[in-house]
């Protein structure tokens, strides 16, 4: 680098100040980890953090009985509610085994798809259709004195519907409560937040797809066929390049007249949907390979090619041997995981 316009600056303290032969080769360590950075972080977000549903993006929350009921009592007085346990919300299915055993234990109204009825008489539905049923819990009247009866009727609603509360307010809004944190349209749940799910070096917090690491090893097509101008006769296809058994040239043989191809075109000229199956395999289209061995008989078998990325995989999967390991990483490379995309953290 061209040497700086000063030669030295004084007075300011570095924000971050690492000494480079202390910096650990471990892929898990961070500027954070090693700075203990991110222990404040993660107990920030813990602490006051307010969790998102990661399928839709509303916040989710929880509240207690009490805090319910607290909201509902801050309505206007003489508001007339009625309290629901929102027991199907967007399921298909004809339910009438569901709501008979509601009439039994001793519910007579509910709501269906917008609709009220009399759980005693006949409910009708498509059950090719989705649909909404809420169990009628109870009817009030905000006023002084009801506050025993509503935390009664809340805990029923809560009991009924799984830990979501409908609450409507006649000529208002509908109000939607969850006891749990779970997001009250998707399902999407939360355990107690705390400072492990944070942690990428935890496996509270960790990504299970990349252990935490943020990157995820995959066999690269370009190393695979570095060149792409070469035929497969000439050595495209570099893991096959080595290969010297007369039943793997029987095979490729094989597959090169099942799909109708020269094995010595350039693989560059080669259809895209035939380079695909050579890489990735060929699906469920069997191919009939042959083998002819020293007593001139020729042996007919059919079977799905694997391709070339599927036997690496396999074989990378199987082996033992660490040198055979070592071989076919040559043909793999690092990417951001596809699940975190590189932020190492759970959804």
């Amino acid at each position: 680098m061209d040497k700086p316009d000063v030669e030295s600056i004084s007075g300011l303290s570095p924000a971050i100040s690492i000494e480079q032969k202390s910096t650990s080769k471990n892929p898990r360590s961070t500027v954070g980890t090693v700075t203990e950075i991110y222990d404040y972080l993660r107990l920030l977000f813990a602490r006051v953090g307010r969790p998102f549903c990661y399928s839709c993006g509303k916040e989710i929350t929880s509240q207690t009985t009490s805090q319910i009921v607290d909201t509902i009592m801050g309505l206007p007085a003489g508001s007339r509610i009625i309290i629901y346990a929102p027991v199907v919300r967007g399921r298909k299915g004809e339910y009438k085994k569901e709501l008979a055993s509601f009439l039994r234990s001793g519910y007579v109204r509910g709501r269906v798809d917008g609709i009220n009825y009399e759980l005693t008489e006949p409910i009708e539905l498509d059950k090719n259709k989705k649909h909404d049923i809420d169990v009628i819990i109870d009817r009030l009247v905000v006023k002084d004195g009801i506050e025993k009866r509503l935390a009664d009727s809340l805990e029923t609603a809560d009991n009924l519907a799984g830990g979501i509360i409908k609450v409507e307010v006649i000529d208002g809004e509908e109000l939607l409560f969850s006891k749990e944190l779970a997001c009250i349209d998707c399902g999407v749940s939360y355990p107690e937040m705390s400072p492990r799910m944070f942690s990428f070096n935890n496996p509270y917090g960790a990504c299970n797809t990349c252990s935490g690491l943020g990157v995820k090893m995959y066999f690269d097509p370009d190393l695979i066929v570095a060149d792409k101008s070469l035929s497969i006769r000439e050595g495209a296809v570099v893991p096959w390049a080595k290969r010297t058994s007369v039943f793997f040239f029987q095979m490729i043989d094989a597959f090169a007249r099942h799909y109708k191809f020269s094995l010595r075109t350039p693989f560059k000229k080669l259809p895209e949907k035939l380079q695909k199956i050579i890489l990735y395999g060929s699906g469920e289209d069997k191919i009939k390979f042959y083998y002819e061995k020293d007593d001139q008989r020729r042996y007919i078998f059919q079977e799905k090619f694997e391709g070339v990325i599927g036997n690496l995989e396999r074989r990378y999967k199987e082996t033992e041997s660490e040198y055979i390991r070592h071989e076919i990483e040559k043909f793999m490379n690092i990417r951001d995981c596809p699940e975190c995309k590189g932020s190492r953290l759970k959804r």
